[in-house]
């Protein structure tokens, strides 16, 4: 656990030595040359980096030495600001501090993938606290009728620093605003919950090649899966592995750690679809995610009947829209612009956000993105329907 911890000091000061400190600073002296190849998990425009998929093996230097460089950074960076504050230092400061917040989810979502492939089943943490019980996920789902329209999708907030302390932030994969038609749909008013997806399983879904995408079928065939992620079916009992250890699968919870062919094939399953992230974000727009966030910790009784639910504070959800440029997308200039931008191909669009998203991350514009068969991260699933 030391070096995981290690781990989440170092990834916002390396942004920052990087970035903004040995690109602008001319006093500035690496803490440690090694650190920027060590610490370079994709940018080629710097140079040199430690062979991605081994950097699960990498051994990270000792706590000590960690406090000292993010001490070193951090007298470094304020010494910078004190003399040069222009816009476009106040962009990678802002940059830096949301990268670091992503890594502090991400860094959950590996420590429980790391937890899970050992035999011993190791708990992150002993307390679980959230609110997955309600009895009233296992009623079958609702749909929300949304009419023809043109909307503005994304924003143009930018990354200017003076929105900061509203907590106004946008990466550049969220701009700029831009108007996209929409045609008439229908939206769950949840998530899909593991007593859903287990009857799915139990259809014998994972031996019929009818619900899935050729290469969904080829995925699930050359890896042998027939169940979600962490799940574990033991003396014909199911498990989900969790940050509190094995534990019985929750039926009520929401299906998480899904790959987007598990969640399409799904979809195809209950004849419904998976929304594109247009019409998440136009739903979004309708109910916002801080009431959806608020309204799930209502007793049913208390919530609204046209409700839309875990918007943000279950699972990220798969949508139906491949990750590519908005029409005038501009990565940010310099090395820093491969920060989104070079990711646009081959990736699926994921909305919302997840129990370990922090809380001002939560946007309507957020594009999360991953590859169609990763499931690792907290990936769920919510429905669509065209409407006739």
């Amino acid at each position: 656990m030391l070096a995981q911890v290690s781990g989440i000091l170092l990834i916002q000061h390396g942004f920052l030595s990087t970035f903004l400190l040995s690109t602008h600073s001319t006093q500035y002296t690496l803490f440690n040359p090694e650190f920027k190849v060590l610490f370079n998990s994709y940018y080629n425009g710097i140079g040199e980096q430690f062979t991605r998929a081994n950097r699960g093996s990498l051994s990270r230097p000792s706590l000590k030495e960690v406090i000292e460089y993010r001490t070193y950074v951090d007298k470094a960076v304020i010494e910078l600001l004190d003399t040069d504050f222009s816009e476009k230092l106040k962009q990678i400061v802002v940059l830096g501090l949301n990268h670091e917040q992503q890594h502090q989810e991400l860094m959950l979502m590996d420590i429980k993938y790391n937890f899970s492939v050992n035999p011993l089943f190791p708990k992150y943490d002993s307390v679980n606290s959230l609110n997955l019980n309600d009895e009233s996920y296992l009623e079958p789902i609702k749909y929300t009728d949304f009419e023809q329209a043109i909307i503005n999708i994304g924003t143009n907030l930018g990354t200017n620093i003076n929105t900061l302390c509203d907590r106004k932030f946008a990466y550049d994969n969220e701009q700029p605003k831009h108007q996209v038609l929409i045609h008439p749909f229908s939206f769950a008013n949840r998530l899909v919950t593991n007593a859903e997806y287990l009857a799915f399983i139990n259809s014998g879904a994972y031996s019929n090649p009818q619900y899935w995408l050729s290469d969904g079928w080829a995925n699930i065939k050359t890896n042998n899966l027939s169940h979600p992620l962490y799940w574990h079916c033991i003396n014909d009992e199911w498990f989900e592995f969790t940050h509190y250890g094995l534990q019985p699968l929750n039926l009520n919870a929401p299906v998480c750690h899904v790959s987007y062919f598990e969640a399409s094939a799904y979809a195809n399953f209950t004849n419904a679809r998976l929304p594109t992230e247009f019409e998440w974000e136009y739903a979004a727009q309708n109910y916002s995610i801080n009431d959806a966030v608020q309204n799930q910790f209502m007793p049913s009784r208390h919530r609204e009947s046209n409700s839309i639910e875990q918007l943000a504070d279950a699972c990220w959800q798969w949508t139906n829209s491949a990750y590519l440029p908005y029409p005038g997308f501009k990565p940010i200039e310099g090395v820093a612009g491969e920060y989104n931008g070079k990711f646009m191909t081959n990736q699926m669009v994921l909305r919302g956000g997840c129990v370990f998203t922090p809380q001002n991350h939560l946007r309507n514009t957020y594009r999360n993105f991953y590859y169609p068969h990763q499931a690792w991260m907290c990936s769920g699933i919510r429905l669509a329907r065209d409407k006739v």
